[in-house]
């Protein structure tokens, strides 16, 4: 089975039907954190309240270990997720930051100069077929 298209552009995950799917119970998990007394439930006992939701135990780790990026791999949405860092009091600019690997001040002044470069950072396939 072939590579699924955009899914070799460094650093992007393209959440598609798949990944919605994959991600389900994760996102469901973050979305449940927009209410007051489910944040107060998970405060209490992280563990506990995520076996609400049947994730697999790599996701339930991911967000255990508050791996960003991993959570979006395993079908996370950034939308979702960003709940679970609105949780932790992160704005979504930290969060961003934490996961482009950056301090938030780096991250802006990414951002602030155009971005991150696109040397390195094209769809693999599009420079092999270059020729």
């Amino acid at each position: 089975m072939s590579e699924p298209e955009f899914e070799d552009i460094p650093g992007t995950l393209l959440f598609d039907a798949d990944r919605s799917r994959q991600g389900y119970h994760l996102n469901m998990f973050c979305m449940s954190l927009m209410k007051p007394e489910n944040r107060e439930a998970f405060r209490a006992d992280e563990e506990g309240y995520k076996k609400k939701f049947p994730m697999t135990p790599e996701q339930s780790k991911a967000i255990t270990d508050r791996a960003w990026n991993k959570m979006l791999e395993l079908g996370g949405n950034i939308y979702f997720t960003s709940k679970l860092g609105a949780f932790d009091g992160l704005s979504f600019q930290a969060l961003a930051a934490k996961m482009t690997g950056k301090t938030q001040q780096e991250y802006v002044d990414m951002m602030l100069a155009g971005g991150r470069s696109v040397e390195g950072n094209r769809s693999k396939s599009e420079w092999k077929n270059r020729g």
